[in-house]
């Protein structure tokens, strides 16, 4: 008997995350049939799914499917707590998603779409060079590392199989209800807190708003040319620290203190604190190049930087944890 297949039905995992949400809204707004995979599921169209391993059953969420959207995974923290990082984030970004991408080409799913990470490049790029989708991996910490591993499964299994598989290797989200380090940033400026940021004016960073990330995965969903692909994403604009500082200042509608103190003092104060990758990610340069994804799906990122940051800021929690 013929697998039954829906054209437009999808499944998404990690459905009720920060990235998750809006796709499913974009989606079904679109006219999709999104199957969303959630811990506690509270309508018809979510899916249980308690836990994410090389055991998960995964037949109820997968029946008639033709897209699978693999957005779960254990995110990169800050203060790792457990003995060996590397066994927890093997466990469920690689174990969990090729369990899952195994069930999906025995249910006869056409297209499997994987949320990566461009730390599967490294953790920064020389000035003026971008990572792109073709370089050659350098992942530094267990949560890349466990990115490029599972990347590296999900093509021996297109290789085998007529599944197609898509890697989208995303830079930092920002977005309506981001956390972390932005929020963070976003919470000093409301408090008026002079930063000494001001002379960061030289490094490039690559972001990309919400509805960019949202925008793509969707646009892979059925282009033809997004088969068994690796893209990069990101806004198009790359912002030294500064200057998102500032822009993002404008966005709140509140100008940023800016205190310019040279980057050598502030990366040798961190490292005597201990923060050494956080001086990292302000002051050095971490950029994407986009060109492929450009062209090769005709894709060009439809929110613009200043836009972006106007969507994030309203909701930003002002409660949390400081860096």
């Amino acid at each position: 008997m013929a697998l039954q297949i829906n054209l437009k039905r999808v499944l998404i995992t990690g459905a009720n995350g920060f990235v998750g949400k809006a796709l499913c809204e974009h989606l079904r707004a679109a006219g999709w049939d999104v199957v969303a995979a959630v811990r506690n599921p509270n309508s018809e169209s979510e899916i249980k799914v308690e836990s994410i391993g090389r055991d998960t059953p995964w037949g109820h969420a997968l029946k008639h499917v033709s897209c699978v959207i693999h957005l779960a995974a254990r995110v990169h923290v800050m203060s790792e707590t457990v003995a060996d990082p590397l066994v927890e984030f093997r466990a469920i970004n690689v174990d969990g998603t090729l369990n899952l991408a195994s069930q999906a080409v025995q249910a006869g799913v056409k297209r499997f779409i994987f949320l990566s990470t461009v730390k599967v490049l490294g953790e920064s790029t020389q000035p003026s060079r971008s990572f792109q989708a073709s370089d050659m991996p350098n992942p530094e910490d267990a949560y890349g590392i466990s990115k490029w591993a599972a990347e590296q499964g999900l093509h021996r299994l297109a290789a085998q199989t007529a599944m197609e598989m898509v890697i989208v290797r995303s830079p930092l989200v920002y977005g309506p209800g981001v956390k972390a380090n932005f929020a963070s940033l976003v919470r000093w400026l409301r408090l008026g807190i002079p930063l000494p940021l001001g002379a960061v004016t030289q490094n490039r960073r690559s972001l990309v708003a919400l509805d960019n990330l949202v925008d793509l995965l969707a646009t892979c969903i059925d282009h033809p040319a997004a088969a068994n692909q690796t893209f990069m994403v990101s806004d198009g604009e790359d912002l030294s620290t500064a200057d998102l500082l500032h822009r993002l200042g404008q966005a709140m509608g509140q100008p940023a203190r800016l205190i310019a103190v040279p980057s050598r003092l502030l990366l040798t104060g961190a490292c005597m604190l201990g923060k050494r990758d956080l001086a990292q990610r302000l002051l050095g340069n971490l950029q994407v190049d986009i060109s492929k994804t450009r062209e090769l799906l005709g894709w060009a990122p439809p929110v613009r930087v200043d836009e972006g940051l106007r969507r994030a800021v309203p909701r930003v929690k002002t409660n949390e944890a400081l860096f």
